[in-house]
Order: structure tokens, then sequence, then C-alpha cells
């Protein structure tokens, strides 16, 4: 059993964890328990944090909990060699960083009589950052050790890190890459991730498990799959995006010793006809213009329309060349108003009517996987869908 610590939407996180694993409950508002032997964090791009789970403590006093982890790992690492490196992250309890230093701190003393040397990385807030646990190595081997304490509604789960988010990998292949363009959008590398998990459902690579993006821009997405070692597929109306496209994966082929293949050709999304097999669709469709400002409500229906037109004419388009059960992830675009409320797309709930339908998830609602930031007018709504 392992705990997931969620990202900043946690609806997105809990979707993709539970396509790519069969067993996921939401444990409290930021964590998640999975139900798996095995859990790689690099192939997630919505958690933030992942951990093997050694103990689970009745109640949900901190006290308690901190008098039996100090108890349960002097226990553990008594006669350890080597010198430990220990970080401490609360989730869900109203203490603050000083406490949870303070169990570090008792813990340190104790080994220190056990004859186990110990370092303990300080506490800025109750939880490292993810930053700071992947600057030290935390989950990565076992003398470099993070626990998650979190507070569920019952009782606590502490667990071992396994490792937090590669934010430099992100970083590095996102900044990277030598072809970017802001005008078509600037799709962050773990949104991709989630993307292709959400579409292919964390299936095993095939070689002719080939992932489809119809709105391939400057690659991201196919770059993201290959990465996951899938063959991928991308088309686009402009050739200058196929030409980006072209660049970055070649580039992508050397830095990161990719060996799968991918096939880049022109095509409009609404009318192109693409070559079989297709295993699986991800792609980001036409989100319509920025804006920087709620538009008025004439602006915003016009631009509603020409999006829910282009999506919807894409959708039929594909909809016979694909065969029955092929999975999708779509990012639609909807609107937030000055209230934060979100206009959507007709078609977000028509899907049946273009032949698909919507994958239905246990541990969030309908509409709710919607990837925005503070103030941003146009947000992503991912659909997952099945071609019926």
């Amino acid at each position: 059993m392992y705990v997931a610590i969620l990202g900043r939407q946690p609806a997105i996180s809990l979707a993709e964890l539970e396509r790519v694993f069969s067993r996921v409950n939401q444990y409290s508002p930021v964590s998640a328990l999975v139900g798996t032997d095995t859990l790689d964090i690099q192939r997630l791009g919505g958690t933030q944090k992942a951990g093997r789970v050694t103990l689970t403590v009745p109640g949900t006093d901190w006290a308690r909990a901190s008098s039996q982890l100090i108890d349960h790992y002097v226990s553990t690492w008594k006669g350890r060699e080597g010198k430990v490196t220990l970080g401490l992250s609360a989730y869900g309890f109203s203490v603050s960083e000083r406490d949870v230093q303070k169990t570090g701190i008792i813990m340190k003393a104790r080994l220190k009589k056990a004859g186990v040397s110990m370092r303990l990385v300080p506490n800025q807030d109750v939880a490292l950052s993810t930053a700071t646990s992947h600057h030290n190595k935390l989950g990565l081997s076992e003398n470099k050790v993070e626990l998650l304490i979190v507070r569920g509604r019952d009782d606590i789960t502490i667990a071992e890190s396994t490792g937090s988010q590669h934010i430099t990998s992100l970083a590095a292949r996102d900044q990277g890459r030598p072809k970017r363009d802001a005008f078509v959008g600037m799709l962050p590398p773990k949104l991709a991730l989630i993307m292709v998990n959400l579409a292919t459902g964390g299936r095993a690579p095939q070689p002719e498990h080939r992932v489809l993006d119809p709105f391939c821009g400057t690659g991201v997405i196919l770059q993201e799959s290959l990465l996951l070692g899938y063959p991928v597929y991308g088309t686009d109306l402009s050739e200058k995006m196929i030409s980006y496209s072209e660049e970055n994966l070649t580039w992508l082929r050397g830095a990161y010793h990719v060996t799968q293949d991918w096939k880049l050709h022109e095509g409009d999304a609404m009318k192109t006809t693409w070559k079989a097999p297709i295993e699986a669709v991800a792609t980001e469709a036409y989100l319509g213009q920025p804006f920087s400002a709620p538009p008025s409500p004439a602006k915003l229906r016009e631009v509603r329309g020409n999006c829910n037109h282009i999506i919807g004419e894409f959708l039929k388009n594909l909809h016979p060349q694909l065969e029955p059960g092929t999975p999708l992830c779509v990012a639609i675009p909807a609107w937030a108003d000055k209230d934060g409320l979100f206009t959507h797309l007709p078609l977000a709930r028509e899907t049946n009517s273009y032949g698909y339908e919507l994958v239905s998830f246990s541990t969030v609602k309908p509409g709710s996987l919607l990837y925005y930031r503070e103030n941003q007018v146009v947000a992503r709504e991912l659909l997952v869908l099945i071609r019926k």
C-alpha cells in the first residue's frame, strides 16, 4: 500500500491515479491510498510525493502519532550503518513546523544513544517542499528517508517516501526543447504526462500501441508519450508546428536516448484521415483566443460556439477512424468568470451524441477535471473518453 500526496488540483491527480491503478481511495483532501506493490512517481504527472505505508496510528492526535513514530523508527533503525538523513512532512495537522521539527530532534537524540548518526533536514513548513525533498534526494536510498505523516478522518498513516516529483527533469525537458511557441500555448510537461496516463490507463507500452495527438503543436504530448515508451503519431494544421515537433523530438531522441518511432504530418483535425493503428488519443484541442480578463457575454458566446464547432467536428471525424474501446483524453476550454465559476463547452455534456462515453471515476465528480492557475480565464477541462 502506498500513500500519494496530490498536486495543486487534487481531482486531476486522483483521476490519473485511478486510471493507472485500480485500487485508489482518497484518504484526505491532499492524499490518496493506492493499493499497489510498486509506484514509480516519475511516471506520474499529478503526484507530488509517494511513499510506502509502514505504520497506521489509530485516532488523529499528533502527539500520539509522533510518539509511535519515534518508538517505531528508533527500534527499526537501531544498529543501522551509515549516517541517516531524515526529513519529516506532516499533512492535515494543526501543528507548527516547530512541532514537526521537535519530533525529529527527539528521534535524533534517541538514535544517537543507540549509536546511529542522523542529519535532520530543517523544516521551513510543516511539510517539506517538493524542491527540498528532491534536492536532498530523500526516498532515493536506504539512508535518505522522508517520512510522510498524513492525517485521515479516523487515523494517521505514516509512509516512507520513495521519491518526489523530479521538478528538475520536468523543467529541463520543458525549457531545453529547441522550439517553443507561446502563441499556440505552453502545455506544461507534467500536464501532458497526466493526459497520456489518463488516455492510456498506464498500459505497458507495446510496439503497436501508438498514441495520437491530432493538435500536436510543438510536440509536448508526443514527447511525454515517447518518454513513457509509446510510439507516437502527431498531426497539426500548421506546417511550422510539424517542423517544430520534428526538431523537438529529434532533440529528445539525442538527449534522452529515446528509441520509439514517431510519425508526423500536416492535417486539419476536422478532415484528416489518420493511418491505423491508433491505440490511444491524447491531445489539447483548440482553446480559442486567450483572455486576460473575463470576456463580455457576447464575446464568450462567439468564442464558445467557435470552439465547440471545431472540437465537435474533430470528434466526428475521428470517431469512424478508431476501434471501439479506444481511450482518449482531450483538453478543451472552459472559461472562468469574475467569481471563479466556469462556463463549459456544450459538447462536454454531450459526448454520447458524438459516439464517445465519458469515463466515470469513483474518486472525482464529472466536470471537475479542470487545470488552471489563479486568475487564469481560460482553463483546460480534461475529458476522458472511450470510443463506443
